[in-house]
């Protein structure tokens, strides 16, 4: 998964890539707590892609150990 623009994000938010911007020159809480948001999206999708990899490599683990009982 690609890291997001600051437009992507904005587009997202359906606000202007210059209210994102005003965000973080006038409200930077606001601001990190947005891009916390979106930090832990992408966390959270990465570690769904990270499980989902585990789960296929237990299952060929199990077959191979399956073909030896």
């Amino acid at each position: 998964m690609a890291k997001k623009s600051k437009r992507d994000m904005a587009y997202e938010l359906d606000i202007d890539v210059s209210t994102l911007y005003n965000w973080r020159k006038h409200k930077p809480n606001l601001y990190r707590i947005v891009m916390l948001g979106f930090k832990f999206d992408e966390l959270l999708e990465k570690n769904r892609e990270n499980y989902e990899e585990l789960l296929k490599l237990n299952q060929i683990i199990q077959d191979e150990i399956d073909k030896f009982k």
